[in-house]
């Protein structure tokens, strides 16, 4: 496949996954990592630095947290119509270094903009040179490009906090690292239902979709939760087990030896063999 053929499906990917994370989820989940972010440096790859809420809560949050430096870039295909916005001819990234006058909020002559080379696809050259400045990537990734992101969060061993689909632990990429510790879910979201805005362009065709009093268009999402490798104390809470095995509430696989749960709550307590987590939500 060519580079052109492959940065145009990467796009229409994109064109469908282009979803914007809102910011009080993004404020419900990052309080629970505070101490990790201490002179770090936060590269956002995934999004719009125009539209993006992660930069808007790293760069108004950069002195509470101590950071060092903030990256932001996103995706930029060469196609207009497949852009977010539609209207930067290049891919462009911000860095912002903190406040510098005082009021310690962030002014645009603080933000430094500028171009990239290429199209501002994750995987490209000089946006991995940036991923390897940084200490901890936040974002929203493609879902559909999860896998190849999350491998490369690995190659380059990078702390990471980042949304995804919750059938990604299913993923024969992914599950792997679960079990081996070193991947698990945040403690914000439990129901996996979130609202995400959504570009101007974009079709709505979904059952729960609104558009709010500005003409901003937003739709609900399913099966959505926050990946990490970051530590945080709700993961390291007793669980307290209530329920009792009995064959009949808890039947077996015929080709596994394990029992179906399909709630954290419903784990039996007295049940010593293995169990396999089912989301029926």
């Amino acid at each position: 496949m060519s580079q052109g053929s492959r940065n145009l499906d990467t796009a229409k990917a994109k064109k469908k996954d282009d979803f914007y994370t809102q910011l009080p989820d993004i404020e419900n989940e990052l309080r629970y990592y505070k101490r990790h972010f201490q002179d770090k440096v936060v590269y956002c790859n995934c999004d719009d630095p125009r539209v993006s809420n992660f930069f808007e809560y790293f760069s108004k949050n950069f002195e509470h947290l101590g950071l060092k430096r903030l990256i932001t870039t996103c995706f930029k295909n060469q196609q207009r119509d497949l852009f977010s916005r539609h209207d930067c001819e290049r891919a462009i990234y911000l860095e912002y270094f903190g406040d510098q006058d005082g009021n310690r909020v962030p002014d645009a002559h603080e933000i430094e903009v500028k171009y990239l080379k290429g199209d501002g696809d994750f995987r490209n050259a000089e946006c991995i040179e940036l991923l390897k400045q940084a200490d901890i990537v936040v974002t929203n990734p493609p879902f559909s490009l999860f896998r190849p992101y999350v491998a490369q969060l690995m190659e380059y061993e990078k702390m990471f906090l980042i949304i995804g689909n919750m059938n990604a632990v299913t993923y024969k990429e992914i599950f792997p690292l679960i079990k081996a510790d070193r991947l698990w879910f945040g403690p914000s979201i439990s129901s996996g239902d979130r609202e995400f805005g959504v570009p101007d362009h974009y079709p709505l065709t979904a059952a729960s979709h609104r558009i709010d009093s500005n003409g901003k268009k937003y739709v609900r999402v399913k099966g959505v939760r926050w990946f990490t490798n970051l530590e945080h104390n709700k993961r390291h809470e007793d669980l307290i087990l209530y329920r009792e095995y009995s064959p009949e509430e808890y039947p077996k696989y015929d080709n596994y030896d394990a029992i179906e749960v399909s709630r954290t709550k419903d784990i039996p307590k007295n049940w010593g063999g293995q169990w396999v987590f089912q989301s029926h939500s």
